[in-house]
């Protein structure tokens, strides 16, 4: 039997490592998983994107809005 796998989504860009961190956290709290691409490597013209299954892609980008 094979496994399904969820396809990962960019659900925010950020200009910094710290303030992708802290979305990062948001969303740990309501219990979804994400990671955080570029996270070491951000030079100029580059952000870290917070990446999330594709499944959980509408209420992250809810707990997100309402964070701002």
């Amino acid at each position: 039997m094979a496994m399904q796998v969820d396809e990962r989504v960019v659900v925010a860009e950020y200009n910094t490592s710290v303030e992708a961190e802290m979305a990062k956290s948001i969303l740990a709290c309501a219990g979804i998983e994400a990671t955080i691409d570029n996270q070491y490597t951000i030079l100029p013209g580059t952000r870290a994107r917070l990446i999330v299954a594709a499944s959980d892609y509408r209420q992250a980008l809810t707990l997100l809005r309402l964070r701002d």
